[in-house]
């Protein structure tokens, strides 16, 4: 004996039905809009939020110039950060430099921990004269933004999606209601089978 299955008809909200309510149809269209809005606007936020983050790093990487500084003194690696708690594996030194008006300056920077004092390090600073860290490289950059840009993207087409799947709910609860209510006024007119 055949086992009964049960047949998924693909677009039935489409096709005409004498079952097919107008709330289907209105779902069916709620579901295209939302896959179709959250389909470009997923693409555009990501070129966008891809674009912006270049824009941002571009002018990061600007801002900082390097500097010919000395090592005056080294901190060995393995000292916690005082304010955060965490373990350099690293060397943090003090060193010093002069800025472009020909003031003498000195900070910490990270080095490497063979470095002797004395030793010229590489060392950056913002426009402010402050030592900042090195800028990122290109590559590092170009993956920055690219994340920066799918970040975006799924923000974008996930808050399009549970939107029209809060409207697609919405409608579905009107019909609902507007079912129980002539389900109501019809089923008073049934008459009682008792056997």
């Amino acid at each position: 004996m055949g086992k009964a299955g049960h047949v998924k008809v693909v677009a039935w909200r489409w096709r005409r039905n004498p079952l097919r309510r107008r709330s289907d149809v209105v779902e069916a269209w709620i579901l295209l809009a939302a896959c179709v809005v959250a389909t470009v606007g997923a693409v555009l936020a990501g070129v966008v939020g891809t674009q912006f983050a270049e824009r941002a790093l571009a002018r990061d990487r600007a801002g900082r110039t390097p500097v010919a500084a000395v090592l005056v003194k080294i901190v060995p690696g393995g000292t916690r950060d005082v304010v955060t708690g965490i373990r350099h594996d690293r060397a943090v030194g003090s060193v010093r430099w002069t800025d472009t008006g020909g003031t003498v300056r000195t900070g910490l920077t990270a080095v490497r921990p063979d470095t002797e004092p004395g030793s010229p390090v590489p060392a950056w600073t913002d426009g402010r004269g402050r030592l900042v860290s090195a800028p990122v490289n290109a590559a590092e950059a170009s993956a920055r933004a690219a994340l920066s840009g799918a970040c975006a993207a799924l923000v974008t087409g996930s808050a399009v999606l549970v939107g029209g799947h809060l409207i697609r709910l919405r409608v579905q609860r009107r019909a609902t209601e507007r079912w129980g209510v002539e389900w109501e006024r019809v089923g008073r007119h049934w008459g009682h089978t008792t056997g």
